[in-house]
């Protein structure tokens, strides 16, 4: 087990991260170092990398464009506007913005399934509130992860039905008939442990007051302006970015939805035609590196399936459960964690550890609701807190936006301590009591 590539190439590119070598540095090592310990050759590594990187292709073209869509609304002096209203409402109290923060990332998951695409909208106008206010990113950093995790986890609505039908699908492609409505109910006590994470992380952990320099995003172009109402540009950034986000809907394209909104504001005159060029550098400049470390990250994820790493660490895993329920339950969940660090999508990793998690399950006596728990669980651990999930690539996409937040210590570690952590315990409780 401690030779297996899978592990040792997690480890890699944790110890690389934490390490601050640059991600994408960090990812491509981890690659070599899995398909190479696999018996691959490094050309045809490399060669796995790159073809897989298309896996990501769309989320990566949907940042670059959303990036650009909140240069064009910075530009108008909406999002400022925004801001202060928001800085009134909460009066100094940091803990409110930072849950309410939570409560509009809960909302992309389920009443409005835009995912990731609200973040560079809404987040980098806030930076000079939270500045204010001396607000500790860490919190916030955590408040917008759990916002992307937590409700798909525990609730069978928007990008949650998508989940919970796939672990359905997962587990009666494997032999186990279950239904829909049986995984929320399974679901709920890792879910309720996530809740309490973002408790410890928004009142207690990270509630003293951290001190960031006021820096001018010049990345946004962010227009001050008075306080006289709504002008047509306004108007204009408005509706184009609440077209963006419907047409994303209606469609289920992100670029789409971002070309119509930057469309419907040109049309408003929020910015002219011969300043798309800039709309679309600026967007290049506040998401692009992030953009292509999604790219490589899904490259890195198919050299991972590729090394054949995942079936031999579970069969290794199997040999030392030893009959025990608790053991098998951590120690599965513990596998769970591993793969999807690697893989960096909750959604992707399910298919791939029911195939053996559940024949396990079933000789280990497990009911069909401790597998259903299992296996979500098991997808859920590691989206947290993995450098290459965009649930932590987009929150630091945001919140770096004046270089002075982390991804690694302020994004991905304080995410896996808080969220990783409770999906093992409430996790391994929650399969020995279903």
């Amino acid at each position: 087990m401690l030779t297996n590539p899978v592990l040792l190439s997690v480890l890699v590119m944790t110890i690389l991260c934490l390490l601050k070598l640059n991600v994408l540095i960090a990812l491509i090592l981890a690659a070599l170092t899995g398909g190479v310990l696999s018996g691959m050759s490094l050309g045809d590594t490399i060669a796995t990398l790159i073809g897989g990187m298309g896996g990501n292709a769309e989320t990566a073209l949907s940042y670059i464009l959303l990036g650009a869509l909140a240069v064009a609304i910075g530009k108008t002096g909406v999002a400022d506007i925004l801001a202060r209203k928001i800085g009134k409402m909460v009066e100094g109290r940091r803990s409110i913005f930072v849950l309410l923060i939570a409560g509009v990332a809960c909302f992309s998951q389920n009443l409005i399934p835009v995912h990731i695409a609200f973040i560079p909208i809404l987040i980098p106008p806030l930076i000079s509130v939270m500045n204010k206010l001396k607000i500790d990113r860490r919190a916030v950093a955590s408040a917008l992860t759990f916002g992307l995790k937590a409700p798909y986890v525990m609730l069978p609505v928007g990008f949650g039905l998508i989940f919970h039908n796939i672990i359905r699908d997962a587990l009666i492609d494997n032999g186990m008939n279950v239904e829909t409505n049986m995984v929320w109910k399974s679901m709920l006590l890792p879910g309720i442990g996530m809740i309490i994470g973002l408790f410890l992380a928004v009142l207690i952990v990270y509630r003293k007051p951290r001190e960031y320099k006021d820096i001018k995003l010049a990345k946004l172009d962010i227009k001050h302006v008075q306080n006289k109402g709504m002008s047509k540009e306004h108007i204009g950034a408005l509706i184009g970015a609440i077209a963006a986000f419907a047409i994303q809907i209606i469609t289920k394209s992100l670029p789409l939805g971002a070309i119509a909104g930057l469309a419907i504001m040109m049309a408003f005159g929020a910015f002219k035609w011969k300043e798309l060029d800039e709309m679309l550098n600026g967007g290049i400049s506040l998401m692009g590196f992030i953009a292509f470390v999604m790219l490589v990250a899904s490259g890195y994820g198919a050299v991972i399936r590729a090394t054949g790493g995942v079936e031999s660490l579970v069969e290794a895993a199997a040999g030392m459960m030893g009959g025990s329920k608790a053991i098998a339950a951590f120690i599965m969940l513990f596998i769970g964690l591993i793969i999807t660090m690697g893989i960096g999508t909750s959604f992707g990793t399910v298919p791939i550890i029911a195939a053996i998690f559940v024949p396990l399950c079933m000789t280990l006596g497990f009911s069909p609701a401790a597998t259903i728990c299992l296996v979500g669980t098991a997808g859920a651990l590691g989206d947290a807190g993995s450098p290459a999930s965009d649930s932590t690539l987009g929150p630091t996409a945001g919140l770096n936006v004046d270089g002075q937040h982390d991804h690694i210590w302020d994004t991905c570690v304080p995410t896996f301590i808080h969220y990783n952590i409770s999906l093992l315990i409430f996790g391994t409780i929650a399969a020995l009591i279903l």
